[in-house]
């Protein structure tokens, strides 16, 4: 099954790279999407209004792809957009702003146990109801980046692992189908990635090292 929606001047070619068009769309993902994740890095509340606008123009640019599991994952991105920035703003200790923390075992079980519920839904679901070419692979990292995505709501620490390799799997990904500049998105997302791991690592570390003192005052 194919799906031919029309998309409007956003799909419209900016420019070529060697003989590969490469959509308006895609192009402002790009922009969008670094600004983002840097912003997710500094912890910065923005990362979600801005980010809300990335998924947006990337859901385009995957269902024109024809990977339809990461275009609903934009989707359901909105929706996590929403509950990420209020979560940031109020689900600390006392409704206050969130801090850094670990992931916990029983978080763990549920996010593996859904992931992979969800990796093998998918795959079945593209597999026989459209005409997607890389169903495992799409399903697999969209069930990957869910399980981020919740982390990052959470700001657990180990999202950051989970968002490395989603990314180690989409570079490929959309090399393969024709998205390079999206596959060089996500070589600098896999960058941010990392630092945004050492980031939230020392941020939590300070803390974890001032909490002592801190009861005591």
């Amino acid at each position: 099954m194919s799906v031919n929606v029309p998309l409007g001047p956003l799909l419209d070619p900016a420019f070529h790279l060697g003989q590969t068009p490469t959509s308006w769309a895609e192009l402002l993902g790009f922009g969008t999407g670094v600004v983002t994740v840097w912003f997710v890095v500094r912890q910065n509340i923005l990362n979600w209004p801005l980010g809300l606008a990335n998924v947006i123009l990337l859901g385009l640019v995957f269902l024109d792809s024809g990977l339809y599991a990461d275009a609903g994952l934009q989707i359901v991105y909105v929706a996590l957009q929403a509950y990420g920035w209020w979560q940031w703003l109020h689900g600390g200790r006392d409704h206050g702003p969130l801090a850094v923390t670990r992931t916990t075992r029983a978080e763990w079980a549920a996010l593996l146990t859904a992931g992979a519920l969800t990796a093998a839904a998918l795959t079945w679901l593209l597999s026989t109801h459209t005409d997607s070419t890389v169903p495992f692979w799409d399903a697999t990292t969209t069930a990957i980046s869910l399980m981020a995505t919740y982390g990052q709501c959470r700001k657990r620490l180990e999202s950051w692992w989970l968002w490395i390799t989603a990314d180690l799997i989409y570079i490929p990904l959309y090399a393969h189908k024709g998205l390079h500049l999206t596959s060089g998105l996500y070589v600098i997302f896999l960058g941010l990635c990392v630092l945004g791991l050492l980031s939230w690592r020392a941020d939590l570390r300070i803390r974890t090292t001032a909490a002592p003192a801190g009861a005591t005052a």
